[in-house]
């Protein structure tokens, strides 16, 4: 087998090798980005059923200062 020859096999199986590498990384960086994603939609769920129970509290706090203002108005 000549040097030449020789070389490029070497360099054949260090490219392979490399890309083997480089397929599971990307796997691993793939998986990473959807969980972080899931994680994203799970807060933006939270920040809404916050939001919406806020609204609620502030609903019912004005509903309640209004029936005692009617009530001390009437008195």
């Amino acid at each position: 087998m000549s040097k030449s020859n020789n070389i490029q096999n070497n360099n054949g199986i260090r490219l392979s090798m490399h890309e083997k590498i480089c397929a599971e990384r990307m796997k691993i960086l793939f998986k990473s980005i959807d969980e972080v994603k899931k994680e994203i939609q799970e807060l933006k769920t939270d920040i809404n059923k916050g939001k919406g129970a806020v609204n609620v509290l502030i609903f019912l706090a004005g509903l309640i200062a209004t029936i005692i203002g009617f009530f001390k108005l009437n008195n």
